[in-house]
């Protein structure tokens, strides 16, 4: 009898403490995804955001396409840009499409 119950408490004690290192590997692999996936990509968002927000009329862009070319007229979600030597190329976009930014002051 005495026995049995030794055994009892030995198992509920080693269930207790081993929900407890289940629940601290849960967290530990919680803010490792977190340091290592979510961080870095609300980082690279706001460095976009800003880049995007900091394009004005005049600078030269690449898009995410590939295409280089100079911002000519901006609202608030579209800019018109000017493709090429061609100054009858100018096409709407969105800015979300900006993948680079070239200031109009600054030389290459």
């Amino acid at each position: 009898m005495m026995l049995n119950l030794l055994t009892e408490t030995t198992d509920t004690a080693s269930t207790g403490s081993s929900m407890i290192v289940l629940v601290i590997y849960i967290v530990v692999i919680g803010v490792a995804m977190y340091f290592f996936a979510v961080r870095p990509q609300r980082k690279e968002q706001k460095r976009m955001q800003a880049l995007i927000n900091s394009v004005e009329v005049g600078d030269t862009i690449v898009t995410t396409s590939g295409f280089y070319g100079v911002v000519i007229d901006l609202t608030d979600e579209d800019c018109i840009v000017e493709f090429g030597s061609n100054k009858n190329c100018r096409i709407p976009m969105k800015k979300s499409a900006i993948s680079e930014v070239e200031k109009a002051g600054e030389a290459s």
